[in-house]
Parts: structure tokens; C-alpha cells; sequence
């Protein structure tokens, strides 16, 4: 074992992975510059809030990804499969379910995304009922093997409140490869990203709350901001005044108080810090708590092509920070730097370089690369 400042992390030789990732993949489709209702074309890709950490991982900063999920078996799950595979992550676990010609049953989700501009903010329009892997149950994946079987294992798990939301079997997939990671000494985190659309028919914020408070015990690393923090956990901010939005303040740093004191057993707690003044520009910076202490990188305003998956290219730069032994602070520059780069592109997922990152961490222009 390696210790990682206080997070002990199983070393890389002792694992087939670094990160295996469970979640929902959809087939994005993007209008380009038009909107959802106008456009005639759109443009194709996968993206999924669990699955972009993983892919974030693999393609920009190199390490053995693998992702858990399930699709229908038809021409559009294959070719979700090939965005996957373009991606670089393995897809070892990937579980294929018998579509019956028309959906009725099981099907592939869509995601409808169009991005904003200046006054206008993004949409996003998902059609992810009934998706093949909402019906994925505990038995269906071979935990033990995954995490602790001859020539397997993985060093960190990431899964979120996303899946968790997609129907009444994602929470106990999700408790299911928690616990086995944790018998095996598996880094364990977990993505709140309260999503209304989703708890909406599933019980709200009630269900929400319960859902994500009975996995907390399983958690090491806890990324979430305050409204997750609310209406997925039932923390309150306390003493808030009008320019809350001005993160972050001491209202904020008490309600990450609260919750760790709630779960003893979260390490650290990550937040990615946003003050949207358009579409296009945004304050943005983040906020960690690690064993105690408070560490910040201060919003700075970044121009925006695409905010989707921002968020969880901040997870895994921060993520890859902790399992290259970096302290938090360098981890958590790398997650500003790392989302801040992939706003600049289209799509959920990640089209920068290691290198592009480290030179957003040492506050390197954007002259020509030539």
C-alpha cells in the first residue's frame, strides 16, 4: 500500500485498474450552434456523468480505466458501444440486454443537449426511460471477480447520485459494488449531482435523500456543491445573505462541516465553485476539505463552448491528482484546470492533453501551439 498524504491507495502494479466507473452512457446528440427544436442535424457522441470520469481519465491522463453499464442490443447501442471504444475504456463489464424490436421493455437512452450563449443558457433534453441499464441488478455483474479476483482488482470506484436515480434496482447495484470495493481495499467515490428530472417521479427529494444518505457509509471521497448538498443529503446552509453566490463562504465551509461530521468516514470532500454571469462566461474555481483542512482554488472567469461534463472533468483531474500521490491542493488545480479545458470543447466528454492541463495549472495564455 501507498499513502497518498492520508488517503492509503492501493499502488498500480497491485491492480488491473486504476478506476473502474458504474454508471449510464447515452448517445448525445447536439444541435451545434441551433437549438433542439429548430435544428435538422445533429451531431453524435456518448456521454454520462459516471462514464466521463473514467473516460477523462483514460484520455487525457493516461491511466486503465474501466466502466460498468448496460445497453440494449440494437444499431444504436452498438453504436454507443463504438464512441466507448473510440474513448479508450474498457469495456470488459459492459452487460448487452435483448431489445425487443421496439423499446417497450428495454431501451437505449437519448440525451438532447443544445449549449448556451451569452443570455441564452444551455438545455438538455433527456429520453432515458426504461434504459437497459436502469434494470441492471446486483447479481448482474461479478463484483468479487471485478475487485478482488487472480489478475483483477482496481484501485479507486467511482459511481454517483445519477445512476442511483434511474430506477428502484440502480441503489442496490451501487451498495453492491461499493461494499465489494471496500472489502477489497478499493478507493471509493461518489458523485451527488442531484438531478430534479430524475427524482422527480421517483420520489423527490425524500427519496433522494434517503438513497444517497444509506451509501455515504461507503464513501471515502464525496464530491457535490451546496444544492447537492441540500436536496440530495438534507444539509442547510445556515446565515446565508444575498451575494451567496460569491462562493466560497463560511456558510459553505459549515455545511461541508456538517456533512462529514454526519459521515465520519469521507476523507475528503470536493466541490467545483461557479458563478454563471452568462452563458458563456463563468466564474470558476473549487473548494476541498481533506482530513480537516480547507483547500481553495479562487474563481477566476473562464469563457464557455460547452459546460456539459465540466464537472466531471474536474473529478477525475482531481481524482488523478490523489492517485498520482499529489497533496490536495495540486489535485484540486488539476480538476480547475482540467474542467476549465473541457468547457472549451464540444461534448460531455474531455479533448484536452495532459500537457495542455499542466500548463493551465501554471497559468499559461492561450498563444498558438505551433
Amino acid at each position: 500500500m501507498t499513502m497518498n498524504g492520508t488517503l492509503n491507495i492501493k499502488p498500480t502494479n497491485a491492480c488491473r485498474f486504476d478506476l473502474v466507473s458504474l454508471g449510464e452512457v447515452m448517445l448525445r446528440l447536439d444541435p451545434g450552434e441551433g437549438r433542439i427544436h429548430t435544428t435538422r442535424s445533429f451531431n453524435a457522441s456518448e456521454g454520462g456523468g459516471e462514464y466521463n470520469v473514467a473516460r477523462g481519465l483514460r484520455r487525457c491522463f493516461g491511466l486503465r480505466t474501466a466502466h460498468v453499464t448496460a445497453l440494449a442490443d440494437n444499431p444504436v447501442g452498438r453504436l454507443v458501444e463504438d464512441l466507448m471504444l473510440q474513448g479508450g475504456v474498457d469495456l470488459s463489464y459492459l452487460r448487452w440486454k435483448p431489445y425487443d424490436g421496439v423499446g417497450r421493455s428495454l431501451r437505449n437512452g437519448l440525451n438532447f443537449t443544445e449549449r448556451g450563449f451569452g443570455v441564452r443558457g444551455a438545455v438538455g433534453c433527456s429520453d432515458r426511460g426504461h434504459t437497459a441499464v436502469s434494470q441492471l441488478t446486483p447479481d448482474d455483474v461479478d463484483w468479487a471477480q471485478l475487485f478482488g479476483g487472480a489478475g483483477g482488482g482496481s484501485r479507486w470506484l467511482h459511481t454517483g447520485g445519477v445512476f442511483c436515480a434511474l430506477s428502484e434496482t440502480t441503489p442496490a447495484v451501487a451498495r453492491a459494488a461499493m461494499e465489494h470495493a471496500h472489502a477489497n481495499g478499493t478507493f471509493v467515490s461518489y458523485d451527488l449531482n442531484y438531478r430534479d428530472s430524475l427524482w422527480r417521479s421517483f420520489g423527490g427529494k425524500v427519496q433522494a435523500r434517503a438513497v444517497n444518505r444509506s451509501l455515504m457509509p461507503f464513501v471515502d471521497v464525496l464530491f457535490g456543491n451546496e444544492e447537492d448538498f441540500s436536496a440530495a443529503l438534507g444539509f442547510e446552509l445556515h446565515n446565508v445573505d444575498a451575494h451567496f453566490s460569491a462562493l466560497p463562504t463560511a456558510a459553505f465551509r459549515a455545511m461541508i462541516a456538517d456533512v462529514v461530521a454526519a459521515f465520519p468516514n469521507i476523507k475528503t470532500v470536493a466541490t467545483t465553485l461557479r458563478t454563471a454571469h452568462s452563458a458563456s462566461v463563468n466564474g470558476w474555481g473549487a473548494i476541498c476539505w481533506h482530513e480537516g483542512t480547507f483547500y481553495e482554488v479562487p474563481q477566476r472567469d473562464v469563457e464557455i463552448l460547452d459546460r456539459v461534463g465540466g464537472g466531471d472533468s474536474f473529478a477525475s483531474g482531481f481524482i488523478y491528482g490523489l492517485l498520482a500521490g499529489k497533496d490536495p491542493q495540486w489535485a484540486l488545480e488539476c480538476g480547475v484546470a482540467h474542467g476549465a479545458l473541457a468547457m472549451t470543447t464540444p461534448g460531455d466528454t474531455t479533448m484536452a492533453s495532459f500537457a495542455e492541463v499542466m500548463r493551465a495549472m501554471k497559468g499559461s495564455g492561450a498563444r498558438i501551439d505551433r
